[in-house]
């Protein structure tokens, strides 16, 4: 949830361009070498932007250091701020101690509530209070991975009762817990495979919304997604819903977004589908945008794998995330499929 500091994570020009921006989010992720001047900086650093064939990235100071240079004394690059110091110090708090007032978490780091907040909100991309909430979700899902039952596992996330859980996360993730953790077990799920211009497609749908779209599958896949559902053979009632989702295929539009969903996922999966849905009709995004826009713009690889855990293509459009260098990057369904919806898209 909280910035992932991984050198690897981010390209050059990624670098560069947060050097530019002077983007205080990348603080830790790497120092700026500047050659020219034998010093290494934060990202941030308020000093006047070096030429660019001046500069090397490191992962830290100590790197830098071997490389002959010395750290910045304006933008101390080897110092924790105090205001790095305090997001961490909530984030340690409400991982340990769960949901904390806004006033509290204020004496707790210092700094008044509404400087906090933004403060927080700046470093993390989330409030404190939506911060916390998706930390519970995680655990749920963690306890039911590690085979707790539903209301040992929301017992242990300090939830009062499943009511709570399903009013918290309303409307973002379709499968309850115990669908979650069980394969879709007792869920009925409707599927079909239909024709379309890009290959058969196929589609499947529980009572409140598409769970699978996926080109060039068929049961055998849709069954080890969903191992203990039931799969019926779609019928007249999922009729005008899958006829949506074609039209979202051939005519892609802004409409498919009214399309509903029944997604599972993690909570960090589901921040990054989110994402994905609030990328313009038209627009691409790089793994590193994407990963910045989430308030992470170090987590290239994390939001990379959430992308290829995504089995709802075109609606929840993983399509238009592409390489850093412009370049279209991977596709579950081949690139061609890729770059024929990129291009009815105008994208």
């Amino acid at each position: 949830m909280f910035h992932v500091k991984h050198f690897g994570n981010i390209s050059d020009d990624e670098r560069w361009q947060a050097v530019l921006a002077k983007d205080r989010r990348y603080d830790g992720a790497f120092v700026t070498g500047v050659h020219s001047t034998g010093i290494y900086c934060r990202p941030s650093c308020p000093a006047r932007a070096p030429l660019r064939r001046n500069v090397r990235f490191y992962e830290g100071g100590q790197a830098a250091a071997k490389a002959g240079l010395r750290p910045c004394k304006r933008c101390s690059p080897d110092s924790q701020s105090a205001e790095e110091a305090c997001v961490l110090a909530a984030v340690a708090a409400i991982r340990e101690r769960g949901a904390m007032s806004l006033a509290a978490l204020a004496d707790l780091t210092g700094y008044t509530a509404t400087h906090f907040q933004r403060l927080f909100k700046r470093s993390t991309g989330l409030s404190p209070a939506a911060f916390a909430k998706a930390c519970r979700e995680e655990r749920v899902r963690d306890a039911l991975s590690a085979g707790l039952s539903v209301t040992e596992a929301l017992a242990s996330a300090g939830y009062t009762g499943s009511g709570q859980f399903y009013a918290e996360t309303k409307g973002r993730l379709g499968m309850s817990p115990s669908d979650w953790s069980q394969g879709g077990a007792g869920k009925l799920i409707h599927w079909t495979v239909l024709p379309t211009t890009l290959g058969d497609m196929l589609v499947a749908a529980t009572d409140k919304g598409v769970c699978c779209l996926a080109f060039g599958e068929g049961e055998a896949q849709l069954r080890a997604r969903f191992p203990r559902a039931e799969l019926v053979a779609a019928g007249e009632g999922f009729r005008d819903l899958f006829a949506q989702v074609v039209a979202a295929v051939e005519q892609p539009g802004p409409g498919s977004a009214a399309i509903p969903l029944d997604v599972q996922g993690t909570a960090f999966q589901q921040r990054v589908w989110d994402e994905l849905r609030r990328i313009p009709h038209g627009e691409t995004r790089s793994y590193g945008e994407l990963a910045a826009a989430l308030g992470n713009p170090n987590a290239s690889r994390a939001v990379g794998g959430a992308n290829g855990a995504n089995h709802i293509a075109v609606l929840i459009p993983c399509h238009r995330v592409i390489a850093s260098d412009g370049t279209l990057g991977g596709y579950a369904y081949g690139l061609e499929i890729k770059a024929e919806l990129l291009r009815r898209e105008g994208a």
